[in-house]
Order: C-alpha cells, then sequence, then structure tokens
C-alpha cells in the first residue's frame, strides 16, 4: 500500500515538474517573441507611447488635482481663540480706576477692564450693559433697573446692587471729582423689595438710562476707602474688574510716561470670555511714536492717529477704518464778549463765512450744520441755514461798523487747541474768511490740558472758540445751550441765554412721548439757527488704523463714541486657522 503511495506522489511531483519546466520555457519564449524581439521596433511606435504616457499623467494629476479641490471647497479659513492684540494710545495712564479717566489712554484701559450698567449698542442708541432691564415711569423721573443674573467679578465673587449703590455715592461724593458726577445730579438710588434697584430723579429726563453707562466699582475691596483716598489706593494699580479683560503686567518705558499695559482675557466676562487670549496697551505721549509703531508692526492698531498720517503709513499692511461718530466740531461765539453780543454781527459772519471751502480736504469727516445729528431724533425737519452772500455780509458788517466804532479797531480772538483733527487749520481758515469780510482776527493755539481749561475755557477768554464737543446718542443738548450752564465750569461754551430755549430743552427732555419730544427739538433748532450762538463746521471721524490680518470691530456697528470701538470686543480675533465644512 505504501509502495503505491510513493509512486503515485513521485508522479505527480514529476508531471509538476515537467508542466514548470514547460511553463518557463513557454515563457522564455513569449518574452523574446513578444517584448525582446520588438524592441527593435520601438522607436517605430515612440510617439504613440509617449502620447500614452502623457495621457495617464494627465489623468493622474487630474484626479490628484480633482481630490484636492472636493476637501479644499469644504475647508474654510477663519479666526479662532488665542493670539495677542495691541493697540497703541495717546497719553498717559496714571491710573486704572475709570472714575477718574482722563486720557484716551486710560478711558481705553476703563473700557477693556470696567463694565458699565447701560451701553451704547450697536445701532448707536442707548443698550442695556450689566443691566438685564432698565425701565421709567409714566412721568420720567423714577427709573428701575434689574442687573443681570450671574454677574462676577474678575475675583469671582458677584456683582451686586450693593456694588451699584457704593458707585453712584462715590460718584456724587464732594470729596471726589469726575466726570460722572454731572449725570448723577439730583438722583438718589435705593434698592426695593424686589432686589431692585430705583433710581429716583429731581426732575423727568427721558435720556436718564444713557446717564447710566457709569463703570461700577467692587464695594466688597473698596466700601471702607474713603473717597478722597481712591486715586491713591492700590486697587489704581491692580483692580478687580467686570470687563473683557483683567490686567495683568505693566511696564514703563523710559522716563517720559510712556507705558505698556499688559492684559489678559477674564472669563467671568458678562458678554463670554473674548476670543482673544490677551490685550495690550501702548501709551504713547505723541503722535509721531504712534505713526512709528503702527509703520513698523510693532502695535497691531490705533484709534489716535489723525486720517492726515495714512500717507506716511504702509497701506499694504494697514487697513484704515473710517468710522463717524456722535462728536462735533462748532465755532462758538462767545455771546458774553463785547464783539459778538450782538447777533446780527453773528449772523453776519455766519452769512459771509463760505462753509464749503472751509470743509475743503477734510478725509471722511461729514459736514455738520446743527447741533443734533439725524440718527438722533425722528420725525424731524431741520431748518433751513441762509446760503452763503459775501456780498451782503460785507454790507451788513460795515453797516455795524458805523453803529459800532470799536468794531472796526477790535480784533476777534479766536481760540482752539493743538493736535485734534483739523481745528488749527479750521481755526485759521476762519481767521482768514474774516479778515476778506472786513473784520480783524487772530489765533491763539493752546495745548489741551488744565492750564487750558482753568484758563480759557472757564472764564471763557475767548471770541470764537473752535472747539469739539460729544454730542452723546441722545438729542438731549441742555448742557450746552440752557443758561444754567453759562458759568465758569459750564458746558455752554457760547454763555448762550434764551429763556425760550431754556423751556424748550427742559422740556424734551422731561418729556416722554417721543412725537412730542421731536416738535420741541424742531423748535429749538429754529432758535439755535435764529441766534447763532454757533455755527456747526463738520462731524467726526473715527480713524481707525489697524493690520489687514485681524479682526477688529464690525464696520457695520455705529460708534457714538470712539471707545464704542470695544463694543464686540469678545469677537476681535488675531489667530486663524482652517476648518473643514460639513459637505
Amino acid at each position: 500500500m505504501n509502495k503505491n503511495l510513493k509512486k503515485s506522489g513521485r508522479k505527480i511531483v514529476r508531471k509538476i515538474s515537467l508542466f514548470s519546466k514547460r511553463v518557463h520555457r513557454d515563457g522564455q519564449e513569449h518574452i523574446k517573441e513578444n517584448l525582446i524581439d520588438h524592441i527593435s521596433h520601438i522607436k517605430n511606435v515612440r510617439l504613440y507611447i509617449l502620447e500614452w504616457i502623457l495621457l495617464v499623467t494627465v489623468i493622474i494629476l487630474l484626479s490628484i488635482t480633482q481630490a484636492y479641490w472636493y476637501l479644499n471647497s469644504f475647508a474654510v479659513e477663519t479666526y479662532t481663540n488665542g493670539g495677542t492684540y495691541t493697540e497703541a494710545t495717546l497719553g498717559k495712564i496714571n491710573s486704572f480706576n475709570p472714575l477718574f479717566a482722563s486720557t484716551s489712554s486710560e478711558e481705553t484701559i476703563s473700557r477693556l477692564l470696567f463694565a458699565t450698567l447701560s451701553a451704547n449698542d450697536y445701532s448707536g442708541h442707548t443698550g442695556l450693559g450689566l443691566a438685564e432691564t432698565i425701565h421709567a415711569n409714566d412721568a420720567g423721573d423714577v427709573w428701575t433697573v434689574k442687573l443681570r443674573e450671574g454677574l462676577k467679578w474678575s475675583d469671582d465673587q458677584p456683582i451686586t446692587n450693593s456694588d451699584v449703590l457704593y458707585t453712584v455715592k462715590t460718584i456724587q461724593s464732594s470729596r471726589i471729582k469726575t466726570s460722572f458726577a454731572a449725570k448723577l445730579v439730583g438722583v438718589t438710588a435705593a434698592e426695593n423689595n424686589q432686589g431692585e434697584l430705583v433710581f429716583t430723579l429731581s426732575s423727568p429726563n427721558a435720556f436718564f438710562g444713557g446717564s447710566l453707562d457709569i463703570p461700577i466699582l467692587p464695594s466688597h475691596l473698596l466700601a471702607d476707602v474713603a473717597p478722597e483716598l481712591l486715586l491713591e489706593n492700590k486697587f489704581s494699580n491692580r483692580p478687580v474688574t467686570s470687563g473683557a479683560f483683567t490686567v495683568n503686567a505693566t511696564q514703563n518705558i523710559g522716563t517720559e510716561g510712556e507705558k505698556i499695559v499688559y492684559l489678559t482675557a477674564n472669563p467671568k466676562y458678562y458678554k463670554g470670555a473674548p476670543m482673544l487670549d490677551s490685550f495690550s496697551i501702548h501709551a504713547f505721549n505723541n503722535l509721531n511714536d504712534i505713526k512709528d509703531a503702527i509703520r513698523s508692526g510693532t502695535v497691531t492698531a490705533t484709534a489716535d492717529l489723525p486720517s492726515k498720517f495714512a500717507q506716511e503709513l504702509n497701506t499694504n499692511n494697514i487697513n484704515e477704518y473710517q468710522s463717524s461718530v456722535n462728536y462735533g466740531v462748532f465755532a462758538f461765539f462767545n455771546t458774553e464778549s463785547t464783539i459778538f453780543k450782538d447777533k446780527s454781527l453773528r449772523q453776519a459772519v455766519r452769512l459771509g463765512l463760505n462753509l464749503n471751502n472751509l470743509r475743503t480736504g477734510l478725509s471722511g469727516e461729514l459736514p455738520l450744520d446743527y447741533p443734533l445729528l439725524e440718527s438722533q431724533i425722528d420725525s424731524i425737519t431741520f431748518p433751513s441755514i441762509p446760503k452763503t452772500d459775501v456780498t451782503t455780509a460785507k454790507a451788513e458788517i460795515e453797516r455795524l461798523k458805523v453803529a459800532t466804532p470799536d468794531l472796526a479797531s477790535v480784533k476777534i480772538n479766536i481760540v482752539t487747541i493743538k493736535g485734534n483733527g483739523y481745528l488749527e487749520e479750521f481755526a485759521n481758515r476762519i481767521a482768514s474768511q474774516l479778515e476778506g469780510l472786513g473784520l480783524k482776527a487772530s489765533v491763539t493755539v493752546h495745548e489741551s490740558n488744565k492750564d487750558f481749561t482753568l484758563n480759557i475755557l472757564r472764564p471763557r477768554a475767548y471770541d470764537l472758540l473752535i472747539y469739539e464737543i460729544g454730542l452723546g446718542a441722545d438729542p438731549d443738548v441742555l448742557a450746552y445751550y440752557h443758561s444754567l450752564e453759562a458759568v465758569e465750569g459750564g458746558h455752554n461754551l457760547s454763555n448762550y441765554k434764551n429763556q425760550v430755549v431754556n423751556d424748550l430743552l427742559l422740556s424734551a427732555r422731561s418729556t416722554m412721548d417721543s412725537a412730542l419730544r421731536a416738535a420741541k427739538y424742531q423748535k429749538f433748532l429754529e432758535r439755535w439757527v435764529e441766534d447763532v450762538p454757533a455755527i456747526g463746521l463738520y462731524q467726526t471721524t473715527l480713524p481707525y488704523f489697524v493690520n489687514r490680518n485681524v479682526r477688529a470691530f464690525s464696520q457695520e456697528n455705529r460708534l457714538v463714541t470712539a471707545t464704542d470701538r470695544f463694543i464686540d470686543i469678545e469677537n476681535w480675533a488675531t489667530k486663524k486657522t482652517v476648518k473643514n465644512r460639513t459637505p
């Protein structure tokens, strides 16, 4: 049995071996016949071979390109969390306490570190900040505020009504001076049984909601500090904050007050933690240093550099945003001065000034003819202003010279300040046009500092003041044109006194009905045009120079003040990534 199996096995192996040899021999013959023997013929079909190679290569490349395109069609470059943003500002930083912010640098820091009860919204109107709701009674003299739930300081302590009440009391204290005090004159604040804040006003105010844009201080840290000692308190250097950022460190540059403040994102911010990890403020002392920092890329952006510097910057890496803000530049007549006490001369000067020529060369700024903006009030018709008529103006001025002989020899004192847009340029242009009308004029330019406030603004030491004022989110211009403000320290820069205007402005402020309020402002504007306490020159524009590769504030936002650019600070970003979208 075993022998038979062995014989069968040997036969099978022999057959397989013979088959393999035959296959090997046939393969060699096939290769020789169909390949080797045909190699000599390649040159006859080389073009066909090249065409096929090229065709296959193209097909492969197209396949790779299609695959790459398909993948990238669902990929998008977007901003992501992380990164640092550095902004250049003008002016020294002496304190982080928002109640004492006075320079552009300090105001910027204040906005980034501290939230307010109310805040201007994306539309340029008064909206909500730390407050969840702000309501007035029918009379407009009692306002009720409810804070948002879950508000936290950066040290994880809750933001409460006690913080608001402490802040209001501190602002109202006569032992300190803060720009917020004027907002709370005659106001009492208390907490009701429902845990809400109740503000009771001495007189109705339809715009009081806008007065609540006050930064809140932490009572759990400062309640025992006397108001006059707040500025020197350690809080001014290492504050606990409620805004989008907290202070990490500071660095002094040189001995002239230049400083860099390093901020880190505040995860307790009521709008949510910012996308940026950090934000730095580089406070400079002059515009040329800011220009150099932007040009070299040392800083990411600046809001303190006038548009006239645009030509000196590298526009390949920098965008210039132009956003109008609710600030206006006016020529304020001192209606109590010997020259302009008679409104006939004020009317003649307005008639003779060529505003189109005055406004030549403005970069982005808008002409401004009235003390109110169209965005502030609806359903109002702005009264017409007499068109320029130099001949008639000269004739009227000559008549007034005959009636008032001193007018021929007196020189109009035009005053303005340095380094603020086009103020100095406008002052000189107005002086030149006044000379052309037959009046003598001189221009004095001052530094914008305490000396200017104390020695020029307060005593109204000018005949004509070229100056910029904030117009706010609301049309409430009572401070600028009511007789009670025509005193030292008041805001009525024209010393304008008109009892009808007083009544109109007070009545408009106390009227809760928007239609009735518009009617009162209509009559005020008619009086303003008739009496000429001031001449509108232009509405200020915020030039914002920013690196092209970052995301700053949305251009769709309507800004009321320069610091309103931080309305959407939680969305600013510098770091990019690529993400795939769902097909």
